[in-house]
């Protein structure tokens, strides 16, 4: 039950949909249990436990004062906070070497580690200790860590690593003269009143503790669950603490008073300060905290705002400590996902959490992030003057790559680009002015598609001049779709560049693959510089588009999410179709079919519009199914493909029918929204917000049949479920729809079309 009465600023109404998100993993078997806690600086707004803390070999259920292994939150509640008061003290610093304060250390060329590259991770060590052969012993740990070798220099990659924190642990002892254990009790759990928190429980006093796994045979109950830190003895700078929700709210609210709580200052507000901003190297991608992860702040919009103004951490045990100090909130969710068997999942939960706390809170901006947090807006201020220096694993685009080969392909050729706001290199520069300037080539006409060139309107739009290069710019989304003989005077080759969002009814693919066809007629080539498909391109799904229904939002009979590259799609497109023309793609270099955006390391840029972030890119194969019958997608909202509703639905009951349903990787949660544009726009929409909670689990074509299915059962008169043919591109799915089949069987029947569309694709796949 919640223990605070409603808090005047945030709605705490609003929390109640954790109840049945966490109610329906527990179900799915991805957790046995959880204790979920959310707060402010001055009272706890949320406090609840669910299900069981123990399933075998004795049922017993959760309570809120249960005790969880904290995992990887040890490195910043206890290492984290104790090398920051050694720092107050000047008893370390920050920039100097480990190993002035351990001078073994420096073997093995690791004599340039600072204890700031620990921190954030930036040291060069790799992520653990091996566990074999068979070693025990705190010291065996201490000797293998003076063996390790940096796997890069210090410094120049990140790379998260348990060892960095074994070694800060270390360093704790060797500082103060106290065991990490001692140290911390001393100096940060007593003063706090933390007092269930700890490392190495007394055996007699595991009965409140969650047990984790089975290892060797053991259920381990009140040890840590970890293996280095199991084979040094309990204690470790990465892994070991125990604690409740309770004391960790304790400890939460301490970071948001400015690291004073219980009547004592645990940390300066200053070095709360400087542990919450960026303190990776200059130039760097991945933007690290002291010890802590930076985000955005808890919003409806946070996948749009800086990724920075929070911070927080994650367990592997299934355990999450967020604090937002923009909004002055703290979340904290404790799970022992790894009971009994190591088989459980507590992404989905967490991620949900968040959003479902995000959502409570309302939108925020990038102004207001800067406003309350000087230090950041300082932080970027500088970062701009600095070049970013890109990883060695992101992915390079067909354009980098082009950049890398000096332009060769395109030499003494007439070339005209078609591309829009997301046809930029690694440094984000245009592909128009890299062409532009490029020796022995010269640029004679840019083509724009939906959208226009920078990608911000939804209209039919006319042709024009590009401000920067004084070169003509041919809409192919106005008085013509198709480049016209008149346009492609003066050019012997087409270069398309242009980010796709891996979706059948987007209608940048058709854009291509007219532009081919206008290729092939005019007998000059046409080169693709390939870029990913963002939901990545190993999964197929959905239902397979009739050959009768093509249009400019299908060009090609596809599944819905095709799992294919433009690279991949022209050869395909040009074979199948009988293009012909001299095809010329240029790959990328690094990607991997299974690769999300978010893991190739390129810089979003929205590629529409409306899909302003991987999340709304994610669900808009299966809500963008809807969208043509008579309700709002969020359009016109901060949050578009996030929201579904219209003036006559039920926010309650279509909420409660969907979440029945158990549609896998989403949870819907009841909303009001009032679009400032596109449908219904100024007018109150009742309906959902689509939380996803794992991309995994998603069948996002299912998702839209799903939506059409509930609209059409609880409001046949009102939804207009006829006019969604174009996007779900099937008659017989929209039959099965109005007869009120299942989602689910339906799915089944479209399997047979997916695996002959699969063995075709199969033939043009270039990675």
């Amino acid at each position: 039950m919640a223990l605070a009465q409603n808090s005047a600023s945030f709605p705490v109404a609003d929390l109640a949909p954790i109840d049945g998100l966490t109610n329906r993993e527990i179900q799915h078997g991805h957790i046995p249990g959880a204790v979920i806690m959310v707060g402010t600086p001055k009272e706890i707004l949320y406090r609840k436990a669910f299900g069981q803390r123990s399933l075998i070999p004795t049922l017993l259920p959760m309570t809120v004062d249960t005790r969880f292994d904290l995992a990887s939150l040890t490195k910043v509640v206890a290492t984290t906070t104790a090398i920051m008061q050694l720092v107050e003290r000047q008893r370390l610093r920050l920039d100097d070497p480990v190993a002035n304060y351990w001078p073994e250390f420096g073997a093995n060329h690791k004599e340039a580690i600072t204890i700031r590259q620990l921190l954030t991770h930036y040291s060069g060590l790799r992520p653990d200790l091996d566990l074999s052969p068979q070693w025990f012993g705190y010291s065996t740990a201490i000797k293998r860590i003076l063996a390790e070798k940096p796997r890069f220099p210090p410094g120049s990659q990140y790379l998260y690593s348990d060892i960095n924190f074994e070694i800060l642990g270390e360093l704790v002892y060797r500082v103060s003269g106290l065991p990490l254990d001692v140290y911390c009790a001393q100096h940060i759990f007593k003063p706090l009143g933390m007092m269930h928190t700890g490392f190495k429980p007394p055996l007699e006093s595991t009965s409140d503790i969650a047990p984790t796994e089975y290892l060797n045979g053991q259920l381990r109950w009140g040890e840590v669950h970890d293996p280095t830190a199991h084979r040094m003895e309990g204690v470790a700078g990465h892994a070991g603490l125990f604690s409740t929700a309770g004391d960790l709210a304790i400890f939460a609210q301490m970071l948001l008073n400015g690291g004073n709580g219980n009547g004592v200052r645990i940390l300066n507000p200053g070095t709360v300060e400087q542990m919450t901003i960026p303190q990776s190297p200059p130039g760097m991608t991945e933007l690290r905290g002291l010890g802590w992860q930076l985000a955005a702040p808890l919003a409806t919009n946070r996948d749009q705002l800086i990724p920075l103004g929070a911070y927080g951490h994650l367990g592997y045990t299934g355990t999450l400590l967020w604090l937002d100090p923009i909004t002055h909130t703290f979340v904290i969710v404790l799970t022992n996902r790894v009971h009994p068997h190591g088989q459980g999942n507590a992404n989905p939960l967490r991620r949900g959490v968040l959003a479902i706390v995000s959502n409570a809170l309302g939108p925020q901006s990038n102004e207001n992030i800067l406003i309350a947090r000087p230090a950041i807006a300082a932080y970027t201020e500088l970062a701009s003057s600095k070049p970013v220096i890109h990883p060695a694993t992101q992915v390079a685009t067909g354009l980098d790559v082009l950049e890398t080969q000096n332009f060769a392909p395109l030499k003494g050729q007439r070339i005209g680009i078609i591309t829009n706001q997301t046809g930029v290199d690694a440094d984000g520069n245009r592909g128009i002015d890299r062409l532009n300037h490029a020796p022995g080539i010269r640029l004679t006409a840019i083509f724009s598609p939906e959208h226009g060139l920078q990608g911000t309107l939804d209209e039919k739009i006319s042709s024009g001049t590009d401000a920067t290069t004084g070169l003509p710019v041919y809409s192919l989304y106005g008085e013509t779709r198709i480049p016209t003989d008149q346009m492609l005077q003066n050019i012997d080759a087409l270069v398309f560049d242009m980010q796709d969002a891996g979706v059948r009814f987007y209608t940048y693919p058709t854009t291509l693959a007219y532009a081919m066809e206008a290729a092939a007629r005019k007998g000059i080539d046409f080169y693709v510089l390939d870029r990913p498909d963002p939901i990545d391109a190993k999964v197929v799904q959905g239902p397979m588009l009739d050959p009768t229904l093509t249009s400019f939002t299908g060009y090609f009979p596809l599944p819905v999410r095709h799992g294919m590259t433009m690279g991949e799609l022209a050869e395909l497109f040009n074979t199948e179709n009988h293009i012909g023309v001299r095809l010329h793609v240029i790959k990328m270099r690094g990607y991997r079919r299974h690769d999300w955006f978010d893991d190739t390391g390129i810089q979003w840029v929205n590629p529409s519009p409306n899909l302003r972030t991987l999340t709304e890119t994610t669900l808009y194969p299966g809500v963008a199914l809807v969208e043509s019958a008579n309700v709002s997608v969020g359009r016109g909202t901060d949050t578009p493909f996030e929201l579904l509703g219209a003036p006559w639905i039920h926010s309650q009951e279509l909420a409660d029918e969907l979440n029945r349903r158990e549609i896998a990787g989403v949870f819907f949660i009841p909303t009001e929204f009032t679009p400032d544009t596109s449908r219904y726009a100024h007018q109150l929409c009742h309906g959902v917000r689509i939380l996803l909670t794992d991309r995994y689990a998603l069948d996002s074509p299912l998702l839209g049949i799903e939506l059409a299915s509930v609209l059409h059962q609880l409001y046949s008169k009102q939804f207009h479920l006829r006019k969604i043919l174009g996007m779900l591109g099937s008659r017989f799915l929209l039959q099965a729809i109005t007869e009120g089949q299942d989602p689910k069987s339906m799915a089944a029947q479209w399997q047979p079309g997916l695996k002959e569309f699969s063995a075709v694709r199969h033939r043009y796949l270039l990675y």
